[in-house]
């Protein structure tokens, strides 16, 4: 049997048992040597005595370690969690109090608390490298993004250009409300528009119906009012208006933007022409080339008026038929 292993209740039981038996063999062998009663019944009353101490004993120490080991247990969650340090003991008289606060207890809370310094140490590294890193590559990986919409842009540019240019696409007229058609081209502005602060506003016909192609119809009103947008200072106002003559409607789009000077108003719908002052602004010189495009292949015409500093109108006419 493994001493070390048996519990305190047994090992106060065999105790309590062994001297019970004990006590009873030496009151035997006195009553054996003397033949008197009263030596039985003086063993019996010591022993009785003796169970009741022990049983005492057994209560009182079974309640102190209770609480001894309650303690500790406290103690140490204190340790872990970082709330507490275990109470310094050195003049206690009691062995619980010299077993709780012992100098090991400490060492080991000093290691824990030096463990969790390093740990938060290189928590705080691991946060500062990650920043470093997220700030390293912000701006190429933002470069790239700017680059590869660009591309995208251009790239679908280039394919509705060569599949109008080639015939693969043939646009369909349909009588159709006018209203709808500018409301698809303006939705993809408003946002660029808002973050200006430009103002647009539409004016159009209530009830005016025209043969046209919608979607590309709207696919060129957007490209007019897109580079509006770019083209137009922060506070500025975009106005689109409808006319209806007798064989044809014309419909301007109007911005306060910087204008373009009359020598260059014919190269603005040549393909890839970019002015020399706007190079930093999101383009490749495709849009109006690709309006006048579809404004043409539906029997229509474009042209603009502009005066430097003080704006642009590009006007596009379409025939009601």
């Amino acid at each position: 049997m493994n001493l070390w292993r048996i519990s305190v209740k047994r090992v106060f039981l065999l105790s309590c048992g062994g001297m019970a038996v004990s006590m009873l063999a030496i009151c035997a062998v006195l009553f054996a040597m003397t033949g008197e009663g009263w030596v039985l019944i003086g063993g019996g009353l010591l022993m009785l005595c003796a169970l009741a101490w022990m049983f005492l004993l057994t209560v009182v120490f079974g309640k102190r370690l209770s609480l001894f080991t309650g303690e500790l247990c406290r103690t140490m969650d204190r340790m872990i969690s970082g709330s507490g340090e275990p109470v310094r003991a050195e003049d206690a008289e009691t062995l619980f109090a010299r077993i709780s606060y012992s100098y090991r207890l400490w060492r080991l809370y000093g290691i824990m608390q030096e463990n969790r310094r390093k740990v938060d140490g290189e928590r705080q590294e691991l946060q500062m490298l990650v920043s470093d890193i997220s700030h390293q590559v912000k701006t190429p990986v933002s470069n790239l993004k700017m680059v590869t919409e660009k591309l995208e842009f251009l790239f679908q540019a280039l394919v509705k250009t060569s599949r109008l240019e080639t015939g693969l696409v043939r646009l369909e007229k349909k009588n159709a409300p006018l209203i709808d058609t500018l409301a698809m081209a303006c939705s993809g502005i408003v946002y660029a528009a808002e973050k200006k602060n430009i103002s647009v506003t539409v004016n159009c016909p209530d009830g005016l119906r025209l043969s046209h192609d919608s979607k590309w119809t709207a696919e060129a009103l957007f490209n007019l009012l897109d580079n509006a947008v770019k083209y137009t200072p922060a506070g500025g106002a975009i106005c689109v208006s409808v006319e209806q003559w007798e064989m044809s409607v014309r419909l301007d789009v109007s911005d306060t933007g910087k204008g373009i000077p009359e020598g260059r108003q014919a190269a603005v719908f040549r393909r890839f022409y970019r002015e020399e002052e706007v190079h930093d602004e999101q383009g490749v010189g495709i849009g109006l080339y690709l309006a006048r495009e579809i404004v043409t292949k539906q029997g229509g015409y474009m042209k603009v008026v502009s005066e430097a500093g003080r704006g642009s109108t590009f006007s596009v006419f379409l025939p009601c038929r």
